[in-house]
């Protein structure tokens, strides 16, 4: 089932908070937009996305996927928040948006996931049904680092510790048929100096899977 993918993207003085004894401001500003622009680069080559809708109050990030969109054939359009009200309320946000646009399913894809395998989304998207909600668990498998919804509002985002039960809670409530979708590639994402040195073990062997963030990540 083709679908519109969601990156809600935090304000970057906001982001990332948990590494500022590791790295600093400027440096975990430029790990940011190297990893956005890998996720949305990955985007481009799922078949199963129809489109890419950016929800952000940082002017950064949009110009990151300004800048995308003009090299990639996806369509990407970027949401403007006033102000950051945090990664739930702005997936509810893109979502809004998604219908408005008549999208039938939606993919809640994060910006700090720069493994993301477009072949492996496509796998999940393929298999998604009308009345279906995939969540895809982080590393740790209580966190949800994505989820796959049809329809596109299945159900609200509320994302946070805790929030893989939770998510699947909702989804069963709201009388849907409710997975745990397992995806390695959005397995590890960017919090803690944990996440930051498994992601640059990651790709100390293999750049190519994320080669912007592997740049970043040698610049440090």
């Amino acid at each position: 089932m083709r679908a519109t993918a969601i990156l809600p993207v935090k304000s970057f003085p906001r982001a990332k908070t948990r590494l500022a004894d590791t790295i600093g401001k400027p440096q975990r500003a430029a790990l940011l937009k190297a990893m956005l622009s890998d996720v949305l680069a990955a985007l481009d080559r799922a078949r199963e996305v129809e489109r890419v809708i950016v929800v952000t109050a940082e002017g950064r990030a949009e110009r990151v996927a300004m800048e995308q969109a003009k090299r990639l054939t996806t369509p990407i359009e970027v949401l403007r928040e006033g102000e950051d009200h945090g990664h739930s309320e702005a997936a509810v946000l893109g979502i809004m948006r998604a219908k408005a646009l008549g999208a039938q399913a939606a993919a809640l894809v994060p910006g700090d996931c720069p493994l993301l395998d477009a072949a492996e989304l496509d796998d999940a998207l393929a298999g998604l049904e009308p009345g279906h909600v995939g969540v895809v668990p982080d590393r740790h498998g209580t966190g949800t680092n994505a989820l796959l919804l049809a329809p596109a509002d299945a159900i609200r985002p509320a994302f946070g510790e805790g929030s893989c039960a939770r998510h699947l809670d909702r989804a069963e409530r709201a009388g849907m048929r409710a997975s745990r979708r397992e995806l390695a590639s959005l397995a590890l994402d960017l919090d803690t100096p944990d996440d930051l040195a498994a992601l640059r073990e990651r790709l100390e062997a293999e750049p190519r899977l994320a080669p912007t963030t592997a740049r970043a990540l040698n610049e440090l």
